[in-house]
């Protein structure tokens, strides 16, 4: 079984969308040693998130490596309605990526 890489929870009060969602990720520096060994951990941090509801976009965040493990990201915005689709995204300074789609309630 794949490990999550993303939780979302999304609502609507009082004509606005609150989402709020946490990103898995080790997001490393590359300045920090492994304690075994004494070699740098290579640097793997996510670059760039992107937040879409029914397909448009509404948030676009470029992150660094000063983002801490686990990213916490929560924000709200106008226009959603309950049973709408919201879907975020994430791309990592390696190439990798993830996301997730959820139903706003």
């Amino acid at each position: 079984m794949a490990k999550k890489k993303l939780k979302i929870r999304a609502w609507v009060e009082g004509g606005k969308a609150t989402v709020k969602a946490i990103i898995f990720h080790p997001m490393e520096t590359g300045m920090r040693k492994d304690k075994a060994t004494g070699k740098k951990i290579p640097a793997k941090y996510i670059t760039e998130v992107k937040c879409e509801h029914n397909g448009k976009e509404v948030l676009t965040c470029l992150w660094g490596p000063g983002v801490s493990k686990n990213p916490f990201l929560s924000f709200r915005f106008k226009g959603a309605k309950k049973g709408d689709t919201l879907k975020i995204s994430w791309v990592d300074n390696t190439g990798g990526s993830g996301g997730g789609e959820a139903t706003i309630k």
